[in-house]
């Protein structure tokens, strides 16, 4: 049976609750639209716009029609016990929260590095490789031709961006006289800001490290790349997705501070020799087009739904103990059948 209404849960839509992971909740409800009906379902604050998970479950039996999509990180394993008996999909953005899955819950990954998480962890699920589609604003408005000087030779986003970029780096890319623009607060236009700029460092790896769980796709580095910028960054987690180190993107905190400052500089004064080729770059914008994701979306569905119409219980995989146990003992074994008289099997 096809589904009907997929229902994107997050816990709020008000400001304490803006993130990347409600922007690509937001944004995936609207492309989805294009194939099934959607709605944003809040969990934890009640909205006037959208529907409340408490009343969904309260005034509403379950229905094979009706698809439920978690995310919001360690929420997960609550709202799939709440959801036992309706069909839910895990939409998995950041790894590492240290919770399992059920059998059969099936994992719709932003990321190869998401994806191979997930792979490992529960490799009986249902496994989807869905990125993060670029908002259709970067595409039409980036400015990739890029022939102009630009006002902001370097551009830094503090939050997530690590104290060697801020308190080391900066410092240094100013003393050498170029204009370095922090960013810290709200910004209207980003890909105004963006357009503005030659460089964009993003350096995450610390920031993602000291809260132990892992950067779900790393958009803002794409989002660069898309309005022309030369990219500095770090190379954490999905940011290896597309960052190919000297033809995409160029690694940050790369040995000595002295390697960064010259190769930056370098970079603003010929940011044509750094950036990615322009077939490579257009094939890669393109990949994360919401066209592109759109499809990778019908596909997952469409097997979603004819994994709804199979019979029989969901696969599982043994547990890792049950696994390390199973090898351990043939390990065992062999060194017995080793042993002076023990007879070979």
């Amino acid at each position: 049976m096809p589904t009907q209404l997929i229902r994107f849960l997050v816990p709020g839509i008000s400001r304490r609750f803006r993130c990347g992971g409600l922007s690509v909740e937001q944004q995936t409800a609207r492309l989805v639209a294009n194939l099934c009906s959607t709605e944003l379902v809040t969990y934890r604050e009640r909205s006037v716009d959208h529907p409340y998970l408490d009343d969904c479950l309260r005034q509403e039996p379950p229905s094979a029609q009706v698809l439920w999509v978690v995310s919001w990180g360690f929420d997960v394993p609550g709202l799939i016990r709440r959801l036992n008996g309706r069909r839910v999909v895990y939409h998995a953005h950041s790894s590492q929260y240290g919770f399992g899955l059920p059998p059969g819950v099936p994992v719709l990954a932003v990321s190869r590095n998401t994806l191979g998480y997930w792979g490992n962890k529960a490799p009986r699920n249902p496994l989807f490789l869905v990125p993060n589609a670029l908002d259709q604003a970067w595409l039409n408005r980036g400015d990739r031709s890029a022939r102009h000087r630009r006002p902001i030779d370097v551009l830094v986003q503090a939050r997530k961006s690590s104290p060697y970029v801020l308190k080391q780096l900066v410092p240094a890319l100013r003393q050498a006289g170029l204009e370095v623009e922090v960013q810290t607060g709200w910004v209207d236009d980003l890909v105004d800001l963006f357009n503005r700029s030659t460089v964009y460092l993003y350096d995450s790896a610390e920031y993602w490290r000291g809260r132990g769980v892992t950067e779900g796709f790393g958009l803002p580095p794409l989002e660069a790349l898309a309005c022309g910028c030369v990219v500095f960054s770090s190379l954490n987690h999905a940011l290896a997705d597309y960052g190919d180190p000297g033809q995409t993107v160029h690694q940050i905190g790369c040995g000595r501070l002295r390697f960064d400052l010259e190769r930056i500089k370098a970079a603003v004064a010929s940011p044509q020799r750094w950036r990615p080729a322009d077939d490579r770059l257009e094939a890669l914008l393109q990949e994360c087009s919401e066209t592109a994701l759109l499809d990778r979306w019908r596909n997952a569905f469409a097997q979603l739904d004819a994994l709804e119409d199979a019979s029989g219980p969901p696969l599982n995989s043994p547990p890792t103990w049950r696994l390390q146990l199973q090898q351990l003992l043939a390990r065992l074994q062999r060194v017995v059948n080793r042993l002076p008289g023990w007879p070979s099997r």
